[in-house]
This record gives C-alpha cells, sequence and structure tokens, in this order.
C-alpha cells in the first residue's frame, strides 16, 4: 500500500506489482474486468485504522513506516497515519472534531495534556494489559497506553559551546542564543513552560523576559527547531536528553550533547488512546498493545529517539545519555495551570 501523507489527509492507492504493470492490458478483457474487480474487493475488504499523529512520527526515518508494516502484517488490516506537526496540535485537531473525527486512535499526546483529552471526552478506555510497563513510570491509567518517554533538555555542540551551562537558572541568565517551541502548539514548548514553573515558581514571568532577551526564535514545532540549531543558528536548542544518541548511532558523531541541569529536569510520557468516536475498539486496542509489544518497543527508541516504556535491548549510545533527576508537576496539575502559565508566558516573553 503506498501512502500520501499530509498534516490533514491521507490518500492511499494500491499499487502491486500486478496492478502496476498489467492492468491497463487485462482490462480490456472480461478477465482484466474480473480481476480488476477483485482488486477493489479485496483492498476494501482490509479494515482500516486510521491514527492521529505528529509529522516526525510518520517521516521517512521515523518509526511510522517501519511500525505500520510490522503491525500489517500480524493485523491484516490498513494501518493509516495522519499527520499534523505536534501533540499539542493532535490535540487541538480532536478538539475541533470531536464525534466527527475520522481518528480510531490517537498517539503523541503526552502526560501533561492526558487530563484535557479525558476532561473533554475524546477518549475511551482500553483493554491493555500494562503490567510489563516499567515499574518507574508508575503507570495503572485506563484510558492512555504509553509508548516512550523522555527528559526534556537544552542540547548544544560541544565542538562550539566549550562550558555548556549547568543549570537552568544559568541558561537563563546567560547570553547564549536559545531556540525553544511555542509551549501552546508544541509538547516541548509546553515542557520548557512546566520546568520554569518547577524551577521559578511565582518568578517564572521575571524568568521568562530574560530568557527572551536572547531567544533566537520560538518556534511552532520540534523539527522547525531543531533543524535550525543543526544550521549553526543557536548555541542550544530545546529537545531532549536522548538527541544525542541519534547523531551516534546514525551518524557515528558525539559532538551533539544534552546538558544536565541541577534543578532536575522535566519528562515526558508520550502516550496512544482510543478515540470517544472510534467504533473499531478491537483492532485499536490490538494497537495499542502492538505499541508495547517488544517487536515495537525495539523500534521505536531508534526511530523516535526516546526511551522505551518495556525492558528491551538498546545500544550502546544510550547508556552515555545524561540520567536526570525528575521533577515537574502532575497531569492534573497541569491540567488545572495550563491556561494561566501559557497566558503567563505570552505576557513576560512578548515585553
Amino acid at each position: 500500500m503506498l501512502r500520501f501523507l499530509s498534516k490533514s489527509f491521507a490518500v492511499q492507492f494500491f499499487l502491486s506489482p500486478l496492478s502496476k504493470f498489467c492492468f491497463l492490458a487485462f482490462t480490456s478483457s472480461r478477465r482484466g474486468l474480473f480481476l480488476a474487480a477483485a482488486l477493489a474487493s479485496f483492498t476494501s475488504s482490509a479494515e482500516e485504522l486510521t491514527v492521529y499523529t505528529y509529522d516526525s512520527f510518520v517521516s521517512e526515518w521515523g518509526p511510522g513506516p517501519k511500525l505500520e508494516a510490522a503491525f500489517e502484517k500480524q493485523c491484516a488490516c490498513d494501518l493509516v497515519f495522519v499527520a499534523v506537526e505536534d501533540g499539542v496540535s493532535i490535540l487541538n485537531r480532536m478538539r475541533i472534531e470531536k464525534e466527527r473525527t475520522k481518528a480510531d486512535v490517537i498517539l503523541g499526546i503526552d502526560d501533561a495534556l492526558m487530563e484535557v483529552a479525558r476532561k473533554e471526552s475524546l477518549v475511551q478506555p482500553h483493554s491493555v494489559d500494562l503490567s510489563s510497563i516499567k515499574a518507574a513510570l508508575k503507570w495503572h491509567d485506563e484510558e492512555f497506553v504509553p509508548f516512550d518517554y523522555g527528559y526534556f533538555s537544552f542540547v548544544y555542540d560541544s565542538t562550539k559551546v566549550k562550558s555548556p551551562v549547568s543549570s537552568l537558572q544559568a541558561l537563563v541568565n546567560s547570553d547564549a542564543a536559545v531556540i525553544y517551541q511555542d509551549p501552546r502548539t508544541s509538547t516541548p514548548g509546553q515542557g520548557l513552560m512546566i520546568w520554569m514553573k518547577a524551577v521559578y515558581g511565582e518568578k517564572a514571568a521575571d524568568a521568562w523576559q530574560k530568557l527572551s532577551t536572547h531567544t533566537v526564535t520560538v518556534t511552532k514545532g520540534w523539527w522547525e527547531a531543531y533543524s535550525m540549531f543543526l544550521k549553526g543558528d543557536a548555541d542550544y536548542v530545546l529537545s531532549y536528553s536522548t538527541s544525542p544518541a541519534y547523531h551516534i548511532v546514525a551518524e557515528n558523531k558525539d559532538h551533539i550533547r544534552a546538558a544536565k541541569f541541577a534543578e532536575g529536569h522535566v519528562a515526558q510520557v508520550e502516550v496512544a488512546a482510543l478515540t470517544a468516536a472510534t467504533t473499531k475498539q478491537k483492532l485499536g486496542n490490538d494497537f495499542l498493545r502492538f505499541l508495547i509489544s517488544a517487536e515495537a518497543q525495539a523500534i521505536i527508541p531508534v526511530t523516535n529517539w526516546m526511551l522505551p516504556v518495556v525492558e528491551v535491548n538498546l545500544p550502546d549510545a544510550f547508556s552515555t545519555l545524561i540520567k536526570p533527576e525528575r521533577i515537574g508537576f502532575s497531569p492534573s496539575e497541569v491540567a488545572a495551570n495550563r491556561q494561566a502559565w501559557i497566558k503567563e508566558w505570552r505576557s513576560a516573553a512578548s515585553r
């Protein structure tokens, strides 16, 4: 199955070797017409599961293509990914579409957005056994299934930054060029917002103002920010503690590193869930189970460059990553304060 993915829709075409090379010759005969009908019947008989996710997940280097191929082998179904820019964008789209959504599963919002989705009745309970999830995550949620996690971190090029900052306060008070993402549209941007509140509390507005004096830009999503950083447009970019693993494994380079901050780091747990509107609970649950299987979990770390939620063997590069202390707020605390924190950020960062 060949897919054309965009930020708003997915179009599909069946291109088997037989249909690609012989379709025109056969359709001029009864035998060809029969074959064409049979092919159409085959494509329409496969149950389709539509998954909303973020664009880097379904890129050619992301986990989407490999997960799609592996799941379709076992489900005899048609898995369709529909990509938007980021996890926040997934939530915003679901809030607009509600019961009209074509999504059966959402994949890529995080634990900071779960309570919003739950409160607005955008998801329904799953039937997945979560006993294999790492004990450290303490995960027992009835609607959301985690599929990876990591720690928000500021990443730098060690060939250019010789003395990296060792705390969030040091970064805020420095003159280093910084790029981060918009908390209204990006889960990393939202993570930084939570991080600032966890470290600065009521003085977060002042910290945002200081950071704004040496912020190069605030991007809508992660990939735009990271691309600019790789081009040399900033000293630090907001990303993940696992980002250096990509450069080690894929490029055999270890110059990209994550700064470990003394105050600790905010963690992100990415999750998937059945939408409230789907009627394909069985297939959707099968996909959620697949996401935490050993097969899928071995794919995700080396394509999405996050940590697995179950125990699997990882490349040696992952053992070189920083191991931060986790700080932050509970999902319910984030949900209760998110809009006020966004308003504080907008006001302070724009001054």
